[in-house]
């Protein structure tokens, strides 16, 4: 059933700021398990864990699109869903294949940092296979998700994402995608929360972004690379 006139449609800006967070830590995950020497089991963990958190919210992030907007815009975006939506879930189906790989050699890595060399090419070829697929649908399928869904049904696939995120994560999860945000779309996101989050969050989610980025990479401020 098309969407009723009179409802906002779907603003997709929030979905340009979780992609140039995933770029930036999928590009830069390859070189910081090259850096884990082998047998270096702590610095194995810290990175492995932020890979498990990576491949977690990828996973989450693509479930909710095959469940919530694929359908949706094959059901009213007529010829133009019907010529790219079997892309998207093509490269949905290739991202799977790889990523599946990635966290068969993931775990082994993590607890022994034996291996590296093998989950960093994994890796690579997922960085390659998503930043290919993010651009498409930027340019494809985003114009016609602003068309075709509501406001509400776009919640609904952030909210969908948000769920399996653990509690204690999620503003570590706000905070890596705000690095590089665009301010208004930070605000246009937390609008509806209650005041308390829409003041705590921001805050809380950079100084966890900072934290985790300090651990993870180094440093609190590492290359933006989402572009």
């Amino acid at each position: 059933m098309a969407p009723l006139v009179d409802e906002p449609m779907a603003d997709t800006r929030d979905m340009y700021m979780a992609h140039r967070a995933l770029r930036r830590e999928f590009r830069l995950l390859p070189d910081l398990i090259w850096s884990v020497a082998p047998g270096d089991i702590g610095r194995a963990e810290v990175v492995g864990a932020h890979a498990v958190l990576l491949c977690r919210i990828l996973h989450t992030h693509h479930e909710g699109e095959d469940l919530l907007l694929w359908p949706k815009l094959v059901e009213r975006g007529g010829a133009e869903a019907a010529a790219i939506v079997p892309t998207m879930e093509a490269q949905h189906h290739a991202i799977d294949t790889v990523h599946t790989e990635v966290t068969g050699l993931l775990e082994r890595w993590r607890s022994t940092a034996l291996g590296g060399e093998e989950l960093a090419g994994a890796f690579e070829r997922l960085a390659t296979v998503l930043v290919e697929h993010m651009a498409l649908e930027e340019k494809e399928i985003l114009p016609l998700t602003e068309r075709h869904l509501t406001a509400v049904e776009w919640h609904e696939l952030g909210e969908h994402g948000m769920a399996t995120v653990p509690k204690k994560d999620l503003p570590l999860v706000f905070g890596m995608a705000m690095y590089e945000g665009d301010p208004e779309v930070i605000k246009a996101v937390l609008a509806t929360a209650p005041l308390p989050v829409r003041l705590l969050v921001p805050v809380l989610g950079r100084r966890r972004y900072a934290a985790h980025a300090k651990n993870v990479h180094g440093t609190a401020t590492p290359p933006r690379v989402g572009v």
